[in-house]
Protein backbone atom coordinates (compact mmCIF):
# COMPACT_ATOMS: atom_id res chain seq x y z
CA UNK A 1 0.00 0.00 0.00
CA UNK A 2 1.36 2.78 -0.84
CA UNK A 3 2.12 5.71 1.81
CA UNK A 4 0.04 8.85 1.99
CA UNK A 5 2.17 12.16 1.29
CA UNK A 6 2.12 14.73 4.53
CA UNK A 7 2.39 18.11 3.88
CA UNK A 8 3.35 20.50 6.82
CA UNK A 9 3.86 24.30 7.10
CA UNK A 10 6.14 24.94 10.35
CA UNK A 11 4.83 28.68 10.32
CA UNK A 12 7.48 29.28 12.94
CA UNK A 13 7.52 32.85 14.88
CA UNK A 14 5.22 34.39 12.77
CA UNK A 15 1.30 35.00 13.17
CA UNK A 16 -0.83 37.05 15.38
CA UNK A 17 -3.73 34.77 16.41
CA UNK A 18 -5.95 37.05 13.92
CA UNK A 19 -3.45 36.48 11.27
CA UNK A 20 -3.35 33.26 11.44
CA UNK A 21 -7.10 33.03 11.21
CA UNK A 22 -7.01 35.15 8.19
CA UNK A 23 -4.12 33.06 6.72
CA UNK A 24 -5.99 29.90 7.16
CA UNK A 25 -9.18 31.84 5.42
CA UNK A 26 -7.01 32.47 2.19
CA UNK A 27 -5.64 29.16 1.92
CA UNK A 28 -8.40 26.76 3.10
CA UNK A 29 -9.50 26.36 -1.09
CA UNK A 30 -5.74 25.94 -2.10
CA UNK A 31 -5.05 23.18 -0.38
CA UNK A 32 -7.82 21.17 -1.32
CA UNK A 33 -6.72 17.76 -2.06
CA UNK A 34 -7.25 13.94 -1.13
CA UNK A 35 -3.80 12.42 -2.00
CA UNK A 36 -2.07 14.32 1.04
CA UNK A 37 -2.48 15.09 4.46
CA UNK A 38 -2.10 18.70 4.92
CA UNK A 39 -0.86 19.88 8.26
CA UNK A 40 -0.30 23.58 9.63
CA UNK A 41 2.02 23.89 12.79
CA UNK A 42 1.43 27.01 14.23
CA UNK A 43 2.68 29.21 17.14
CA UNK A 44 1.35 27.95 20.70
CA UNK A 45 -0.81 31.46 21.01
CA UNK A 46 -2.89 30.81 17.72
CA UNK A 47 -3.73 26.94 17.93
CA UNK A 48 -7.19 27.33 19.53
CA UNK A 49 -7.65 29.57 16.70
CA UNK A 50 -6.36 27.93 14.01
CA UNK A 51 -8.50 24.88 15.22
CA UNK A 52 -11.48 26.93 15.07
CA UNK A 53 -10.87 28.46 11.57
CA UNK A 54 -9.97 24.53 10.51
CA UNK A 55 -12.61 23.08 11.24
CA UNK A 56 -14.62 21.38 8.44
CA UNK A 57 -11.52 21.58 5.99
CA UNK A 58 -8.89 19.13 5.21
CA UNK A 59 -6.16 20.92 7.70
CA UNK A 60 -4.86 19.42 10.46
CA UNK A 61 -3.21 21.75 12.97
CA UNK A 62 -0.06 21.24 14.76
CA UNK A 63 2.04 22.64 17.19
CA UNK A 64 5.77 23.80 16.97
CA UNK A 65 7.11 22.12 19.86
CA UNK A 66 5.88 20.63 23.60
CA UNK A 67 7.42 19.99 26.79
CA UNK A 68 8.13 16.41 28.18
CA UNK A 69 6.18 16.50 31.79
CA UNK A 70 2.78 16.28 32.12
CA UNK A 71 2.49 19.73 34.35
CA UNK A 72 4.65 21.44 36.99
CA UNK A 73 6.38 24.46 37.50
CA UNK A 74 7.69 24.90 34.31
CA UNK A 75 7.38 28.39 33.32
CA UNK A 76 6.47 29.23 29.81
CA UNK A 77 6.37 25.51 28.41
CA UNK A 78 3.12 23.32 27.14
CA UNK A 79 2.22 20.25 28.00
CA UNK A 80 1.05 17.65 25.45
CA UNK A 81 -2.40 17.35 27.10
CA UNK A 82 -2.60 20.88 27.00
CA UNK A 83 -2.51 20.42 23.01
CA UNK A 84 -4.95 17.23 22.42
CA UNK A 85 -7.58 19.58 24.29
CA UNK A 86 -7.15 22.55 22.13
CA UNK A 87 -7.61 19.85 19.15
CA UNK A 88 -4.07 19.28 18.42
CA UNK A 89 -3.05 15.96 16.14
CA UNK A 90 0.65 16.37 15.24
CA UNK A 91 3.70 18.33 17.13
CA UNK A 92 7.15 19.01 15.52
CA UNK A 93 9.76 17.36 17.70
CA UNK A 94 13.74 18.75 17.92
CA UNK A 95 13.58 21.06 14.72
CA UNK A 96 17.38 22.42 14.33
CA UNK A 97 16.03 26.26 15.60
CA UNK A 98 14.96 24.38 18.93
CA UNK A 99 18.45 22.31 18.97
CA UNK A 100 20.23 25.31 18.02
CA UNK A 101 18.82 28.13 20.05
CA UNK A 102 16.93 26.75 22.53
CA UNK A 103 19.58 23.88 24.45
CA UNK A 104 17.39 20.39 22.84
CA UNK A 105 19.46 17.56 22.87
CA UNK A 106 19.16 13.87 21.09
CA UNK A 107 18.36 13.05 24.37
CA UNK A 108 15.38 15.60 24.89
CA UNK A 109 14.07 14.58 21.34
CA UNK A 110 13.21 11.50 22.80
CA UNK A 111 11.52 12.15 25.97
CA UNK A 112 9.60 14.42 24.04
CA UNK A 113 8.31 11.78 21.49
CA UNK A 114 7.73 9.10 24.18
CA UNK A 115 5.77 11.55 25.89
CA UNK A 116 3.86 12.77 22.61
CA UNK A 117 3.34 8.95 21.69
CA UNK A 118 1.74 8.50 25.29
CA UNK A 119 -0.99 11.38 24.44
CA UNK A 120 -1.34 9.89 20.54
CA UNK A 121 -0.05 13.27 19.21
CA UNK A 122 1.93 12.49 15.83
CA UNK A 123 5.70 13.63 16.35
CA UNK A 124 7.16 15.48 13.43
CA UNK A 125 10.70 14.06 13.91
CA UNK A 126 13.29 16.54 12.75
CA UNK A 127 16.68 15.50 12.03
CA UNK A 128 19.72 17.27 9.90
CA UNK A 129 23.17 17.77 8.70
CA UNK A 130 25.05 21.45 9.00
CA UNK A 131 27.25 22.29 6.07
CA UNK A 132 30.44 21.22 8.02
CA UNK A 133 29.30 17.85 8.31
CA UNK A 134 28.40 17.53 5.09
CA UNK A 135 31.41 18.74 3.54
CA UNK A 136 33.18 16.15 6.16
CA UNK A 137 31.03 13.47 5.06
CA UNK A 138 29.60 12.35 8.20
CA UNK A 139 25.86 13.19 6.82
CA UNK A 140 24.39 9.62 7.44
CA UNK A 141 26.22 8.43 10.64
CA UNK A 142 25.44 11.95 12.12
CA UNK A 143 21.16 11.33 10.93
CA UNK A 144 21.43 7.71 11.78
CA UNK A 145 22.60 8.81 15.23
CA UNK A 146 19.56 11.53 16.04
CA UNK A 147 17.27 8.83 14.60
CA UNK A 148 18.61 6.02 17.10
CA UNK A 149 18.33 8.21 20.24
CA UNK A 150 14.77 9.74 19.03
CA UNK A 151 13.25 6.63 18.69
CA UNK A 152 14.93 4.72 21.64
CA UNK A 153 11.97 2.70 23.58
CA UNK A 154 9.63 3.79 20.94
CA UNK A 155 7.60 0.44 20.01
CA UNK A 156 7.29 -0.40 16.01
CA UNK A 157 3.28 -0.11 16.80
CA UNK A 158 4.19 3.83 17.45
CA UNK A 159 6.75 4.11 15.16
CA UNK A 160 4.91 3.53 12.20
CA UNK A 161 2.42 6.46 13.19
CA UNK A 162 5.59 8.90 13.40
CA UNK A 163 6.95 11.60 10.71
CA UNK A 164 10.80 11.96 10.13
CA UNK A 165 11.23 15.21 8.63
CA UNK A 166 14.81 15.43 7.11
CA UNK A 167 16.04 19.11 6.84
CA UNK A 168 19.69 19.75 6.22
CA UNK A 169 20.57 23.09 8.34
CA UNK A 170 22.09 24.19 5.23
CA UNK A 171 18.93 24.65 3.34
CA UNK A 172 16.63 25.98 6.10
CA UNK A 173 15.65 29.92 5.04
CA UNK A 174 18.59 30.31 3.20
CA UNK A 175 16.90 29.12 -0.41
CA UNK A 176 19.31 26.50 -1.00
CA UNK A 177 17.72 23.44 -1.34
CA UNK A 178 19.36 20.05 -1.47
CA UNK A 179 19.59 18.17 -4.41
CA UNK A 180 17.01 15.58 -5.59
CA UNK A 181 19.73 12.83 -5.71
CA UNK A 182 20.77 14.21 -2.13
CA UNK A 183 17.62 14.55 -0.40
CA UNK A 184 16.14 11.03 -2.21
CA UNK A 185 19.83 9.48 -0.80
CA UNK A 186 19.47 10.52 2.98
CA UNK A 187 15.50 9.79 3.29
CA UNK A 188 16.68 6.29 2.07
CA UNK A 189 19.09 6.03 4.67
CA UNK A 190 16.66 7.19 7.30
CA UNK A 191 14.13 4.69 5.90
CA UNK A 192 16.81 1.48 6.08
CA UNK A 193 17.88 3.03 10.10
CA UNK A 194 14.19 2.43 10.57
CA UNK A 195 14.40 -0.89 8.74
CA UNK A 196 17.21 -1.92 11.31
CA UNK A 197 15.38 -0.84 14.57
CA UNK A 198 11.96 -2.06 13.57
CA UNK A 199 12.14 -4.07 10.38
CA UNK A 200 10.81 -4.11 6.68
CA UNK A 201 7.17 -3.01 7.83
CA UNK A 202 7.80 -0.31 9.66
CA UNK A 203 10.03 1.45 7.46
CA UNK A 204 7.96 0.85 4.83
CA UNK A 205 4.63 2.32 6.95
CA UNK A 206 6.68 5.24 8.38
CA UNK A 207 6.30 8.73 6.54
CA UNK A 208 9.75 10.67 5.70
CA UNK A 209 8.79 14.28 4.43
CA UNK A 210 12.13 16.72 3.17
CA UNK A 211 12.58 20.06 4.78
CA UNK A 212 14.50 23.28 3.66
CA UNK A 213 13.23 25.91 1.04
CA UNK A 214 10.80 23.63 -0.36
CA UNK A 215 8.91 25.68 -2.93
CA UNK A 216 6.09 25.13 -5.96
CA UNK A 217 8.63 24.51 -8.20
CA UNK A 218 11.08 21.85 -6.12
CA UNK A 219 8.42 20.18 -4.35
CA UNK A 220 6.90 17.69 -7.51
CA UNK A 221 10.31 16.74 -8.07
CA UNK A 222 11.51 15.97 -4.37
CA UNK A 223 7.66 14.42 -3.79
CA UNK A 224 8.39 12.54 -6.78
CA UNK A 225 11.05 10.36 -4.84
CA UNK A 226 10.66 7.10 -3.93
CA UNK A 227 11.54 7.87 0.04
CA UNK A 228 9.99 11.30 -0.11
CA UNK A 229 6.54 11.50 1.22
CA UNK A 230 6.05 15.20 1.75
CA UNK A 231 7.57 18.12 2.64
CA UNK A 232 8.28 20.08 5.77
CA UNK A 233 7.70 24.24 4.66
CA UNK A 234 8.84 26.98 6.34
CA UNK A 235 8.68 30.34 4.43
CA UNK A 236 6.66 29.42 1.42
CA UNK A 237 3.63 27.57 3.86
CA UNK A 238 3.23 31.36 5.22
CA UNK A 239 1.88 32.34 0.97
CA UNK A 240 -0.64 31.33 -1.56
CA UNK A 241 2.16 29.49 -3.09
CA UNK A 242 1.75 26.45 -0.56
CA UNK A 243 -1.74 25.43 -2.83
CA UNK A 244 0.86 24.21 -5.13
CA UNK A 245 3.00 22.39 -3.10
CA UNK A 246 0.38 20.80 -1.60
CA UNK A 247 -0.95 20.31 -5.10
CA UNK A 248 2.38 19.50 -6.72
CA UNK A 249 1.35 17.04 -9.25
Amino acid sequence: MARKKIIAGNWKMNMTPSEAVALIEKLKPLVVTDDADVVFCVPAIDIIPAVEAAKGTNIRIGAENMYFEEKGAFTGEISPAMLVDAGVEYVIIGHSERREYFAETDETVNKKVLKAFEHNLKPIICCGESLTQREQGITIDWIRQQIKIAFLNVTAQQAKTAVIAYEPIWAIGTGKVATTEQAQEVCAAIRACIGELYGADTAEAIRIQYGGSVSASSAPELFAQADIDGGLVGGASLKEDFGKIVNYK
